[in-house]
């Protein structure tokens, strides 16, 4: 009785180029775990380096970010000075300055860091995106804060001081920097729409149809979150904080877009 070896299953000395080019890396449960570890201590190490720099300079920062409120305190003909009822207050302050300052200044790092952690799943066409990822994410998040800053903040003050005219008004440094801070960093957030959108296009959870079809309740929601943001009911504050959330969204449906355009023409590639 003969014996049939199976032939071994054909293996390709030379692999395809396209292959080796969009293979990732696998890692194990663990592995992700201490790449995790990894990159959480390296951006704690930098928000620590940058807050100490801030530290450095705390009382320009603190001039810097005083100014809406001293500036409409001036103009109402109001005493410009913030008060403080515990001896520890601005020392409490500063240290919070430092720290919001610190987080602005690493964000940079702190992105590239998140980008080190989820790149080793990416294929290695997909990794070239670091550096305008981290530019867009930091980018939007520091020109939100910015935009908060200058725009948003003086108009809430105007109104809530205008609105309260009635009375002395005596800010302590606590209340006004937990306003000033909950809002600059919540805007910085909200500014990163356009970078969530783009990354959901990439995985192919929405598309630019979908987007434009829906953006009715697009508006709805940004008007919400405006509402949740903005600490008055100031139609001109939320207004100021809504609209250009508004515009985020519309240039989210064109990153999109590209992002749409450019895996089509892969597709019409790929069948050529």
């Amino acid at each position: 009785m003969g014996i049939t070896i199976p032939n071994p299953p054909p293996t390709k000395p030379d692999p395809d180029p396209e292959e080796v080019e969009l293979s990732g890396k696998q890692m194990s449960f663990l592995e992700h775990l201490e790449e995790l570890r990894v990159r959480l201590l390296h951006s704690i190490y930098s928000i620590f380096i940058t807050t100490g720099v801030c530290f450095w300079y705390h009382k320009v920062i603190y001039a810097y970010m005083a100014k809406p409120l001293t500036d409409t305190l001036s103009a109402l003909h109001l005493p410009a000075k913030l008060v403080y009822t515990n001896p520890v207050d601005p020392f409490n302050l500063y240290i919070k300055l430092s720290i919001m300052g610190g987080i602005f200044l690493a964000s940079p790092y702190i992105l590239f860091q998140l980008w080190l952690f989820v790149s080793p799943g990416l294929y290695r066409n997909e990794k070239k995106y670091i550096w305008p990822f981290v530019m867009l994410t930091s980018g939007l998040f520091m020109s939100g804060g910015f935009f908060a800053y200058k725009l948003a903040l003086p108009k809430v003050f105007r109104f809530l001081l205008e609105f309260a005219n009635q009375f002395q008004p005596m800010v302590t440094v606590n209340e006004y920097w937990d306003l000033a801070i909950s809002l600059v960093v919540s805007v910085g957030v909200v500014f990163e729409l356009p970078v969530v959108i783009l990354l959901l296009s990439i995985f192919g959870i929405v598309t630019p149809k979908f987007l434009l079809k829906n953006f009715r309740y697009a508006v709805l929601l940004t008007a919400v979150i405006a509402l949740g943001i903005v600490p008055s009911n100031d139609m001109a504050s939320i207004f100021v904080v809504w609209i250009p959330l508004v515009g985020l969204y519309f240039l989210s449906i064109g990153l999109s877009w590209l992002v749409y355009l450019r895996k089509k023409r892969k597709s019409k590639n790929a069948e050529a």
